[in-house]
């Protein structure tokens, strides 16, 4: 499969310029994390790197160690805070890649659901 090319006015990319607002939930150096604005659960987060990086693939491979560890970190924390990791009552990551994955935004994010039970898939 082809990779994704970065286009650099995609809406997350206006949301870290700061050109579009979103609500959010929590920012660093390496990530920034907002509420979805169609949440498909009561907690439905997007985390996306502050690097252009337009899939998971496009991040494995070019990030640099720091970014990887910092927005995994800063995932991590984001569930944290919202009180759904250990001992809180889970949650689910999901990252959709390329057209048949479902990504409609092209740039590598990660969606965090939580706050009720999720069953085995989001439907």
């Amino acid at each position: 499969m082809m990779n994704m090319i970065y286009d650099i006015n995609n809406i997350f990319a206006k949301i870290l310029r700061g050109e579009i607002p979103c609500n959010k939930v929590y920012e660093d150096e390496w990530a920034l994390a907002f509420n979805d604005i169609a949440p498909a659960a009561p907690v439905h987060v997007l985390v996306i790197p502050k690097g252009p990086y337009a899939s998971l693939d496009d991040f494995a491979a070019h990030a640099s160690n720091d970014e990887i560890a910092g927005f995994y970190r800063a995932l991590g924390r984001v569930a944290r805070e919202l009180g759904l990791a250990a001992p809180g009552p889970g949650y689910r990551t999901l990252s959709n890649a390329g057209a048949h994955g479902g990504q409609e935004v092209p740039h590598f994010h990660v969606h965090l659901f939580g706050g009720r039970p999720l069953g085995p898939m989001l439907r």
